[in-house]
């Protein structure tokens, strides 16, 4: 009973109002009626006072840090709130703010290893599945071979092309697989120089132009005449980055389609939209789409091709020029794939001829 708020408000209470009550004999006059009112007064007094400070201000503030040290030792810290109570008195307050935020620490501590954990578990998971396709296909053309039609010519011709062509794909998967791991560790270095974005997107352009063709899609390319569009960045990255988009907006596009490639110059950069009429991407996938292997159903799945590493390395790309890759879609409609790159103002030839020979 006597380590109760309570209790020690009892107590305490008790030892003041004798007090009072001594201190009031001492003095002339004093009766029995006022010496009895003075021990009324001043203990009930006392105990309210007490007890408010007691319960309120100290035990209170103990119970809390005592339920918040409980909830770390259980691991339990989801429920765990940033705010700090303001109305404890200033030494329990530092060391619940203390408490709190080492609690809150571990609690994100908890959240990054779990959400480190699960992404290793689908990166396994995702590249176990994109190296089996191609190794198990070749293995099947290898043994099928190897059970007696390799004496076939037509058929040992076929299955080796085949298989070759598997041990490409799997060899395109390993490069983006190890470009993609040396530009998040910083391995890879940038070269930057300048360059003329327009002559760049027009060279992708013609590059591909021969696969728009076998499907009929038409390519547009929209500019302002007269205007330059110099910017300053490594070139063979920024090509991969146009190459990989424009051949996305191909490649999940309809037959027939059309792609749109639009330049727009603000006051220190230059935006390139890549707009494409296919299927659109739903809402639930735009903000996934450029982690790795991560494949949309339905309109962008594993029949398509590639390795699903494109956009991550667009994205790693962008990153390393202090940029970033934008998407908007609309379902039925297309995408718009965007991304900006300093402008760099040439106003005459000669300036020009200048930049091209640095």
């Amino acid at each position: 009973m006597f380590t109760t708020s309570r209790g020690i408000s009892l107590i305490l209470a008790l030892a003041i109002s004798a007090l009072v009550v001594a201190f009031l004999s001492l003095m002339d006059g004093a009766n029995l009626l006022l010496l009895l009112v003075a021990w009324g007064v001043s203990f009930s007094s006392s105990y309210l006072l007490i007890s408010f400070m007691l319960e309120f201000l100290i035990f209170k503030e103990i119970g809390d840090i005592y339920s918040l040290l409980e909830k770390i030792q259980r691991k339990d810290l989801s429920e765990i709130s940033e705010k700090g109570r303001k109305g404890s008195i200033s030494p329990l307050r530092k060391i619940n703010k203390v408490i709190n935020s080492y609690a809150i620490a571990r609690q994100k501590e908890i959240d990054t290893l779990q959400k480190n954990a699960e992404f290793r578990r689908e990166f396994i998971a995702d590249i176990s599945h994109e190296l089996k396709t191609p190794i198990f296909a070749t293995q099947g053309y290898i043994h099928t071979l190897l059970d007696g039609a390799i004496d076939d010519k037509q058929v040992r011709m076929r299955f080796l092309k085949r298989a070759a062509k598997s041990l490409d794909s799997l060899d395109v998967l390993v490069q983006d697989l190890l470009t993609l791991n040396q530009m998040e560790s910083g391995v890879i270095k940038f070269n930057f120089s300048e360059f003329d974005l327009k002559e760049l997107i027009e060279e992708v352009m013609e590059e591909l132009e021969h696969k728009a063709s076998k499907r009929e899609i038409h390519i547009t390319f929209d500019f302002e005449e007269g205007k330059t569009y110099w910017t300053k960045g490594d070139r063979q990255k920024i090509y991969r980055v146009c190459q990989n988009l424009i051949f996305n907006a191909m490649k999940y596009n309809h037959n027939g389609g059309e792609v749109q490639v639009l330049l727009k110059t603000h006051k220190n950069t230059i935006q390139v939209d890549i707009t494409d009429d296919g299927p659109g991407i739903p809402p639930e996938d735009l903000k996934r789409i450029f982690e790795r292997f991560y494949r949309v159903e339905k309109s962008r799945n594993k029949k398509e091709g590639g390795t699903g590493l494109g956009l991550a390395i667009v994205k790693h790309i962008l990153e390393g020029h202090k940029s970033k890759i934008s998407v908007s879609s609309t379902v039925g409609k297309g995408s718009i794939f965007s991304f900006s790159l300093p402008i760099i103002k040439i106003d005459s030839p000669e300036e020009k001829l200048k930049v091209i020979t640095l």
